[in-house]
């Protein structure tokens, strides 16, 4: 064998590891990871509504009930106001001015539209007059008021009445300004006042 021929296996074999050397392994890609399709995003956009809907739907409703609270509330002391409104009388009269037969009508509707309420009247005198007849006159001034409520339909057990005279003034001065303020009757809900609603 020649020298040559001797060298042939050597080179095969090299040649070979240089081949098998030169081949690196494929490198192996990661799986690439699928994009949302378009059926996922719509459905989340539609979960994503439906929230912002119920979100706003739900501040609605609060809304509502607040401003219905409000409305009952508001008509509630609308309608306690009218029932405490004084009334006013003319110097040693128990005759009711129009302007009381006014508020006493106002009265009238919030009491038909509030059967559990009860009134006091507290009829007032200003200072002029002995003691005696001023409890009269309050009287008289706080019996005027009930039978104009009586007469229009309101039961008279709804309605007490009672005098001060002229012992609870809420002008304290001499003169016509301060006794015109203190010739008058006063309404106290005495009964049902946790349950009134305005007039209808």
């Amino acid at each position: 064998m020649t020298g040559k021929t001797r060298l042939l296996p050597f080179l095969l074999l090299a040649v070979s590891a240089a081949v098998a050397c030169s081949h690196k392994p494929p490198v192996t890609q990661p799986a690439a990871t699928p994009g949302p399709n378009q059926d996922s995003i719509n459905a989340e956009n539609a979960r994503r509504d439906s929230i912002a809907r119920a979100d706003a739907a739900r501040r609605d409703s609060i809304a509502r009930a607040q401003a219905d609270a409000d409305k009952l509330r508001n008509a509630k002391d609308a309608a306690t106001k009218a029932l405490t409104q004084v009334i006013y009388f003319d110097f040693d009269s128990d005759a009711l001015k129009d302007d009381a037969r006014s508020s006493l009508d106002a009265k009238i509707t919030i009491l038909n539209a509030n059967p559990a309420v009860r009134l006091r009247v507290a009829g007032n005198t200003d200072e002029r007059g002995s003691d005696e007849y001023n409890l009269a006159l309050g009287q008289r001034r706080a019996a005027s008021a009930k039978r104009y409520l009586t007469d229009h339909g309101i039961a008279g057990d709804r309605i007490d009445i009672i005098s001060y005279g002229e012992e609870r003034p809420v002008a304290t001065g001499h003169d016509e300004s301060s006794w015109s303020q203190n010739r008058r009757d006063e309404f106290e809900i005495t009964a049902g006042a946790d349950q009134i609603k305005g007039a209808p």
